[in-house]
C-alpha cells in the first residue's frame, strides 16, 4: 500500500477517558482486515512514524477564577517610528538585540499553539508593528490558522505609514485596526508624540473607512489639560463615519510620570458629551468588550470608554500577551512574565510550552491593584510591552564588565520583593546501599545518612555567598531540604535513569534531594536551592563511599521552580518523552492502552503533570505500537 494516512476521532468513553486525534503516516504496510490482525505494542518495521494529539479540551485557556482566554495579543516588535510621552519614557528605552526578538516562525509556532487551545482572535501590536519587515507575508502565515479555529486578525497603529500597506495586509487577511490618534491638532500632535506625521495618520484613516475592513476604531488617550477639551470632537467623528471612538484613561507605565491627577475618569467624560449630546443610548456590550459603548441618534459610529483604572473589567478579561521578545503577560498591570521564546530556543516540545502557559495563567489575579495603588507597581514602559528588558541576555554575561573582568551584579535599584527557588537532585546508589540507608531511616536514628545530609545541606544554602564568588550574601527567611529514598527512581520528575550508561544502570536505586529557600530580598535564591541540593548529596555520597564505593552518579540536579522579581516566575514543564514506553506513562498515575485495527484507545486516571488539566501533544515512534509483520 502506498504512503498513506488514517485519521481517527475516539469519542464515546465514560469516566476519566482522554479524547485523541491521531495520525498514522506508514510505508509498507497494509490495514489490518480482521481482528487476528490486530497490531500490538511490541515492535514495528522502521520509517513510521506515529503523531498523537490528545485534543485540549475547552478548559485549557480557563484560569482559577473560570474566566476563558480566547484573545491573543502579539507583539511584533519594541521599535515606533513616534515618541509617544505617556508611551515611552523621556530617555528612552534600551532596545533588545535583534536576536532576542521572536522571529516569523517563533510567532507562527506561538499562535498555533494558542489558536489551537482555543484563542479565536490575534492582534497584533508593537511598538509599532508596521515597522517590522515582512509584515503582510506574517499576516498571510497567521491568516492560515482559519482551519485551526482563529477568526480574526487585529492589528493596532499609529498610522504614521500605514496607508501604503494597508491594502496588501487586508488582501492577506488583516479584518480589524485600531488606529491610535489623541488629538485632531497638528500642532498638539507634535507635542504628545515628539513627532510630525499628523496628515499621515489621517490618511490612513481614511484609507481604513473605505477599506473592506470589519472594523476600524481610534484609540484615544485622555490627559486632563492636555487633549481632554478634544473630547466632543472625537464624538462628532462619528456623525458621518462608521467607526468606533474609544477614550482611554491615562495608565501609568515605567517612565512616564504617571498621575492620578491627570486622569480623567470615563464617568466625568460621559458626563460632558451627555451634556452636549443628551440622546446618547448605551449599547449592550458584549461578554469581555473592554470598552463600554455608546451611541447617537442619527450617527453612523459610535463611541465608547476603556475604564482600566477608574472601572476595570478584570472580571471579564480574556486576554493573554505575548511581548516581542516572547514573554507572556496574563495581565497588562502585572510585572510578571515568563519567556516562552527561551523555552522554544532550548528545543522543548508543545507539551512543555503548553504546560508553562498554563502555569502562568494559573497565577493570573482576580483584578489588578487599582487606581489608588497602581502607581507603585514596576511594570515595563508602555512600548517595551512588546519588547524585553527582562529576558535572558544573548551572548553577554552579566558578572563580567565591558573589559571581560569579573564582578559583582548591581542592585542597588532593584526593589526588594519575595523570593522563592526550589530545586532537585539524585544520586543513584547499589542495592547494598540503598538496604542499609532504608534500616537506618526506618530506625529513624539520629544519625542516619539523610539526616545528616539534611542538615548539610541547610548549613551550605546559608554559605552559598562564601563558596560562589560573585553570589550576594542573602538574608534567607526559609530553607526546606527534603530527602527521599526511592527504590526506582521516577522518570517523570526529572531527567532520570536514561542518561545512565550501561554499567551504571545497574545503580537500581537512587535519593531524591529536593529544596526550598525563600527570602525577601533583591536577588533571587536559585543558587541557594542549588547549593543545599549539591551539599546534601554530596554528603550522602561521602557517607556511603565505604559500602557503595566509587560507582556512584550524582545527576539531574536543576532548578525546578522560581518566583519574584522583574525577570517573572519560572516552573520548569514535564520532561519530554523520550523512546521508552515506561517513560509514555510516567507523567500520569495511570495508563492503559488498547489497540483495536487501526484505533489506539488510552485511558488515564489523574494526570499530575504540573499546570496541565488536559491538552498534549505527543510526538512518538510508533515502533512501540505496531509489530513488525504489519
Amino acid at each position: 500500500m502506498p504512503v498513506g494516512e488514517h485519521h481517527a476521532t475516539l469519542t464515546g468513553f465514560t469516566g476519566p477517558v482522554c479524547r485523541l486525534h491521531f495520525r498514522l503516516r506508514f510505508r509498507h504496510h497494509a490495514v489490518p482486515t480482521n481482528t487476528q490482525d490486530t497490531p500490538t505494542l511490541s515492535s514495528i518495521s522502521p520509517h513510521t512514524e506515529f503523531t498523537l494529539w490528545w485534543i485540549r479540551s475547552s478548559s485549557s485557556s480557563v484560569d482559577t477564577f473560570r474566566r476563558k482566554h480566547d484573545y491573543l495579543r502579539i507583539s511584533l516588535t519594541e521599535r515606533c517610528n513616534l515618541r509617544c510621552f505617556y508611551c515611552m519614557p523621556n530617555d528612552g528605552v534600551e532596545l533588545s538585540p535583534p536576536n532576542n526578538i521572536l522571529s516569523d516562525d517563533e510567532i507562527l509556532r506561538l499562535a498555533k499553539l494558542f489558536v489551537q487551545s482555543g484563542v479565536k482572535k490575534i492582534r497584533l501590536t508593537g511598538g509599532e508593528p508596521t515597522v517590522r519587515k515582512g509584515l503582510a507575508n506574517l499576516v498571510g502565515r497567521i491568516n492560515e490558522l482559519r482551519i485551526h479555529g482563529l477568526q480574526s486578525i487585529g492589528m493596532t497603529s499609529n498610522g504614521l505609514a500605514l496607508h501604503r500597506k494597508l491594502p496588501l495586509l487586508i488582501e492577506n487577511g488583516l479584518t480589524h485596526l485600531n488606529l491610535s490618534l489623541d488629538t485632531l491638532d497638528p500642532l498638539k500632535f507634535e507635542i504628545l508624540t515628539r513627532r510630525t506625521g499628523h496628515d499621515g495618520v489621517l490618511k490612513s484613516l481614511e484609507v481604513a473607512m473605505a477599506s473592506a475592513l470589519h472594523s476600524v476604531k481610534l484609540n484615544v488617550v485622555v490627559i486632563r489639560g492636555l487633549n481632554d477639551s478634544e473630547v466632543l470632537h472625537f464624538v462628532n467623528l462619528t456623525k458621518d463615519n462608521p467607526i468606533t471612538v474609544r477614550f482611554i484613561e491615562f495608565m501609568p507605565f515605567t517612565g512616564n510620570k504617571w498621575d492620578k491627577d491627570k486622569l480623567v475618569p470615563a464617568s466625568e467624560l460621559l458626563e460632558r458629551i451627555s451634556g452636549r449630546f443628551p440622546g446618547a443610548v448605551k449599547l449592550l456590550d458584549e461578554p469581555h468588550d473592554t470598552s463600554r459603548n455608546y451611541a447617537i441618534p442619527g450617527h453612523r459610529g459610535r463611541f465608547g470608554f476603556i475604564s482600566s483604572m477608574s472601572d476595570h473589567f478584570c472580571g471579564s478579561c480574556n486576554r493573554l500577551r505575548i511581548t516581542a521578545d516572547g514573554q507572556i503577560k496574563v495581565c497588562l498591570f502585572d510585572s510578571k512574565e515568563v519567556s516562552l521564546r527561551d523555552l522554544i530556543r532550548s528545543g522543548v516540545s508543545d507539551v512543555e510550552l503548553l504546560a508553562v502557559i498554563r502555569q502562568a495563567l494559573s497565577g493570573k489575579k482576580a483584578k489588578h491593584a487599582g487606581m489608588e495603588n497602581i502607581d507603585v507597581v514596576t511594570n515595563r514602559p508602555m512600548i517595551l510591552i512588546g519588547a524585553g528588558t527582562y529576558a535572558l541576555n544573548a551572548g553577554k554575561l552579566s558578572h563580567l564588565n565591558e573589559s571581560g573582568s569579573p564582578r559583582m551584579v548591581d542592585i542597588t535599584s532593584k526593589e526588594i520583593t519575595r523570593r522563592t527557588a526550589s530545586a532537585q537532585g539524585r544520586i543513584y546508589i547499589p542495592t547494598n546501599a540503598y538496604e542499609i540507608i532504608s534500616k537506618l531511616s526506618a530506625s529513624k536514628s539520629k544519625g542516619d545518612v539523610l539526616t545528616v545530609a539534611q542538615l548539610a545541606g541547610i548549613m551550605a544554602c546559608k554559605k552559598t555567598s562564601d563558596l560562589i564568588p560573585l553570589c550576594h550574601p542573602i538574608p534567607l527567611s526559609h530553607i526546606e531540604v527534603r530527602l527521599t529514598i526511592e527504590a526506582e527512581p521516577s522518570h517523570g520528575s526529572g531527567f532520570g535513569h536514561h542518561s545512565l550508561n550501561g554499567r551504571e544502570r545497574r545503580l537500581r536505586h537512587s535519593i531524591l534531594c529536593q529544596s526550598t529557600v525563600t527570602c525577601d530580598g533583591k536577588t533571587g535564591v536559585e543558587m541557594e536551592a542549588l547549593t543545599a541540593v549539591t551539599a546534601s548529596l554530596l554528603t550522602v555520597w561521602d557517607m556511603l563511599k565505604a559500602v557503595a564505593g566509587t560507582g556512584m552518579v550524582i545527576t539531574d540536579t536543576f532548578v525546578t521552580s522560581k518566583t519574584g522579581g522583574k525577570s517573572g516566575d519560572f516552573f520548569r514543564p514535564p520532561r519530554r518523552v523520550d523512546d521508552s514506553w515506561k517513560d509514555l506513562r510516567a507523567p500520569y498515575n495511570e495508563v492503559i492502552a488498547k489497540v483495536e485495527r487501526w484505533s489506539i484507545y488510552f485511558v488515564t486516571s489523574t494526570p499530575n503533570v504540573p499546570g496541565m488539566t488536559s491538552g498534549i501533544n505527543i510526538h512518538y515512534p510508533l515502533q512501540h505500537f505496531l509489530t513488525s509483520q504489519d
